[in-house]
């Protein structure tokens, strides 16, 4: 199997890390420390063609596959966690009216999610049921040609900057069957409720969405009525193989802050580098880096082919996230003291690993995933 980038992709790749090194990096701390996006980034993000990388040219789209969508997310992490997981969610809308969409959705939305006029939000957890995901609680009740929702949603990245959302809600309680609907933010009783003060990615947005008696139309139903939990089970596969390339994003950002320290700053007379407690450290860094890209770019190569990859997707995202939070301990331990500080970048990166082992899937939940499949 062969993960060399084609030249197109190795092109990306170096246009999107130009850009994010030189627009995206430099706000990242001060993102972290004013707990909110730098807004300007998102426009910036749009004449850059970030958004729309994932979409098909006939949207306004560049019509990348998985394993762009890989790179380009991986370079935007490096520079930032928040702005990579704002693109991550944005992401998940897109490929669900993508991949589920009718023709008539993918033309009336598409087009403005892909050039990053309007973004893009997808709503699932609630504030009871977030592992288990078959326990949402919001209900769509049939009134005449529509729906209306009521219900609460946990948890949304983008929540108040997107204007698109696509909502899970039961539509038969009965049969336990769910239904996924494209809501507008300017929906009659469509509200965003508390931000959240995270520990880590606090550039990006995550808030409560509100669902209050609002009516949906049963054209904007995404997929087949009633198949929502297998629809919404489809668009997270994808954003596993995300969240992996994110990890590994924040994980390179991390060795080579180490890397850096190491280099420049002695100890008993002579460099870290020249330690070799340090260069095991580094060496297990660049290792684990390594291999969990691989698992990343294979989940990638699945899809791209339109082979089955949930298990792999799965595989990838606890091995990627679970590397990044043990390279970024590590950063830290090289750095000593000052790794502990504010000051320092690796203190930020740690604290946004950790929400790749849980977001869109913990890592428990998908060991189980991966082991019913291997017992299949």
């Amino acid at each position: 199997m062969n993960f060399e980038l084609s030249e197109e992709q190795d092109m990306l790749r170096q246009m999107v890390r130009d850009f994010a090194e030189k627009e995206i990096a430099p706000h990242d701390k001060k993102m972290d420390e004013d707990n909110h996006i730098h807004e300007e980034l998102l426009s910036a993000m749009a004449t850059a063609g970030l958004w729309g990388i994932v979409g098909g040219e006939q949207y306004g789209g560049a019509g990348g596959d998985a394993i762009s969508q890989v790179v380009c997310i991986e370079e935007v992490a490096k520079a930032s966690g928040s702005m990579a997981i704002t693109l991550d969610a944005h992401w998940l809308c897109v490929d669900g009216i993508m991949e589920f969409g009718n023709e008539e959705q993918k033309q009336q939305y598409l087009p403005k999610l892909l050039s990053g006029e309007h973004l893009g939000a997808f709503c699932w957890t609630e504030p009871e049921a977030g592992s288990d995901a078959a326990g949402i609680q919001t209900k769509a009740v049939k009134n005449g040609s529509g729906y209306v929702l009521n219900g609460t949603k946990a948890f949304v990245t983008n929540g108040g900057l997107a204007q698109i959302y696509l909502v899970g809600a039961m539509t038969d309680a009965d049969k336990k069957q769910f239904s996924i609907f494209i809501v507008d933010k300017d929906s009659k009783g469509f509200s965003i409720g508390t931000k959240e003060d995270k520990m880590g990615l606090r550039g990006s947005h995550t808030t409560e969405v509100h669902l209050n008696d609002v009516h949906v139309s049963e054209q904007l139903i995404l997929g087949d009525a009633g198949n929502g939990f297998k629809v919404a089970m489809g668009i997270l596969n994808g954003g596993r193989i995300s969240l992996g390339a994110i990890s590994i994003g924040t994980a390179v950002a991390a060795r080579d802050a180490a890397l850096a320290y190491a280099k420049q700053r002695k100890a008993f007379g002579k460099p870290l580098t020249d330690q070799q407690a340090v260069q095991f450290m580094l060496a297990n860094m660049q290792i684990e880096i390594e291999a969990a890209r691989l698992l990343v770019y294979k989940a990638a190569s699945l899809k791209t082919q339109g082979k089955p990859y949930h298990a792999e997707a799965a595989a990838a995202k606890i091995k990627a996230s679970e590397v990044a939070m043990q390279v970024c301990k590590d950063a830290i331990q090289i750095h000593g003291g000052y790794g502990y500080t504010r000051d320092c970048p690796v203190e930020r990166y740690f604290r946004n690993a950790k929400l790749n082992e849980i977001g869109e899937g913990a890592s428990e939940v998908l060991r189980i995933l991966v082991a019913r499949n291997l017992l299949k």
